[in-house]
């Protein structure tokens, strides 16, 4: 039986939070007999995220697969789903059979919320890291692309996810494997303005 990457979807999820690490693990997948990468909502179908983007969920929580790794976007839509119990105990129950959990932005929010982040360390957007740290619980991280804390695995803003994905990959095939769906996505940064902080 091969890999089964979940990736949770909500209303105002932040498109390139999931859909950069979807990238990165279906190069990966394509590449290996039995492996899958599936979207998951609390329903099967229609999910409207952050900039309006309509995408359909593969799986509701009634009927996912056993996942490996779980991916949980950040959005405006975390601040709603944090205090979902259906969301929350659903990510909680999937995370406890996973052999990574992970989490882009402020999705960590909701790991944090599922009890999944207790004492560990973790991060988040840097707009988001003040607001993260008040709520306690978890050593917040900033300055960094991804954070690992044994099997969770938690990236910074939107782009991020990308880097923490290919990261992740290396572990779960090997870094060749890693440095191939990095080579196929043409993954280069480049950014043509430097930030002025």
């Amino acid at each position: 039986m091969g890999i089964t990457t979940g990736i949770l979807l909500f209303d105002d999820a932040e498109e390139l939070d999931f859909a950069g690490p979807w990238e990165v693990f279906t190069l990966a997948a394509r590449q290996e007999q039995g492996d899958r990468v599936v979207t998951i909502a609390r329903e099967q179908g229609a999910v409207r995220c952050a900039k309006g983007l309509r995408v359909l969920a593969d799986h509701g929580f009634g009927d996912s697969p056993e996942l490996d790794v779980v991916l949980v976007p950040g959005g405006q839509g975390t601040r709603r789903e944090v205090d979902n119990p259906l969301v929350i105990d659903w990510l909680r129950k999937t995370a406890a059979r996973c052999r990574f959990v992970t989490s882009v932005c402020t999705g960590s929010l909701l790991l944090l919320g599922a009890g999944l982040a207790e004492g560990k360390r973790i991060t988040t957007h840097w707009a988001f890291l003040e607001t993260l740290r008040q709520r306690g619980g978890a050593t917040v991280v900033d300055g960094v692309r991804y954070v690992r804390d044994g099997n969770l695995v938690t990236a910074a803003g939107v782009s991020a996810g990308i880097d923490m994905a290919l990261w992740l990959v290396g572990q779960l095939y090997d870094v060749t494997h890693a440095r191939n769906v990095q080579r196929l996505m043409q993954y280069d940064p480049a950014p043509p303005y430097a930030a002025d902080v």
